[in-house]
C-alpha cells in the first residue's frame, strides 16, 4: 500500500497536528486526481474533424448525410456543420488536391478541377475494357441519354455519380455539353471523340436499341 500523504486545509492546523497527520498512512485518492479522472472520461475528443474526415473517406464517392454524421459523432447537427464547414475551409487552401463538396445535405471528397489534366495524363492509356462496371453503366446513360445532367444520372442509377463523372472526364471519355435550363443550371454531359474510338463507333446511332423491360427487377440487370 502506497503512503500517499494528503494535505487537507480544512482548519489551522498546529506543527503537532500536522506531524500526526504527516505520519499517518492515507487510504483516501486525493480529491484533485478524481476530478482528473472524471474530467478525462467526459472530456470530448480534440480530434473530433479528424475522425468525421475519416467517415467521409469510408463512405467514398456515395458520401454520407450530415444527419447520419451527427449521429455517428453524437453532436447535434448544428455543431456537425460547424465541423463540416471547417474541413472544407481547411480542403479549400492550394495546398490540397481535394476537396469536401456538399450537395443538399450530402457530403464527399472530390478531386480538385486543378487535378484533371495530370488525372488525364494518368489515364491516357486506360483501354475501354478495363472501365469497372459502374463506369460503363455511367457511360452508357450519357451515350443514350445525352446531353444529360448528373442528378438525372443518378437518379437512373440510384447512386452518386459524381466521383464517377470527374474519372471519366479524366480519361476523356465525356464533357461538358453547356447547362441545363433547369432550376440552378446544372451541367450537362456528353460523350467524346474519345468514347467514339474506344468503342469503335462511328455515330451513336450504331449503339443497339434498348430491350424493353416489363419490371423493375429487369431494369435493375441491364448492365448484367
Amino acid at each position: 500500500m502506497s503512503d500517499i500523504k494528503v494535505w487537507v486545509v480544512a482548519k489551522e492546523m498546529n506543527e503537532e497536528e500536522k506531524a500526526e497527520w504527516e505520519n499517518t498512512p492515507s487510504l483516501v485518492t486525493p480529491v484533485d486526481k478524481i476530478e482528473n479522472l472524471n474530467r478525462v472520461e467526459t472530456q470530448e475528443p480534440t480530434n473530433i474533424e479528424a475522425i468525421v474526415e475519416g467517415l467521409l473517406y469510408i463512405v467514398g464517392e456515395d458520401g454520407v448525410k450530415k444527419e447520419a454524421i451527427a449521429a455517428a459523432i453524437n453532436k447535434s447537427l448544428e455543431d456537425t456543420e460547424v465541423i463540416l464547414n471547417n474541413i472544407q475551409r481547411k480542403y479549400a487552401q492550394e495546398i490540397y488536391g481535394i476537396e469536401l463538396v456538399g450537395y443538399g445535405s450530402n457530403y464527399k471528397f472530390i478531386s480538385k478541377k486543378t487535378v484533371y489534366p495530370y488525372a488525364q495524363e494518368l489515364f491516357h492509356n486506360a483501354k475501354a475494357n478495363t472501365l469497372s462496371q459502374a463506369a460503363l453503366e455511367t457511360l452508357a446513360i450519357i451515350a443514350y441519354k445525352q446531353p444529360i445532367t448528373r442528378v438525372e444520372i443518378e437518379e437512373l442509377r440510384g447512386v452518386g455519380a459524381d466521383m464517377m463523372l470527374r474519372k471519366l472526364e479524366a480519361r476523356n471519355l465525356i464533357r461538358e455539353a453547356g447547362r441545363s435550363e433547369a432550376p440552378g443550371r446544372p451541367i450537362l454531359y456528353e460523350v467524346t471523340e474519345e468514347f467514339m474510338d474506344s468503342f469503335k463507333l462511328y455515330t451513336l446511332n450504331e449503339l443497339p436499341d434498348l430491350p424493353e423491360y416489363n419490371n423493375e427487377h429487369e431494369q435493375e440487370n441491364l448492365f448484367d
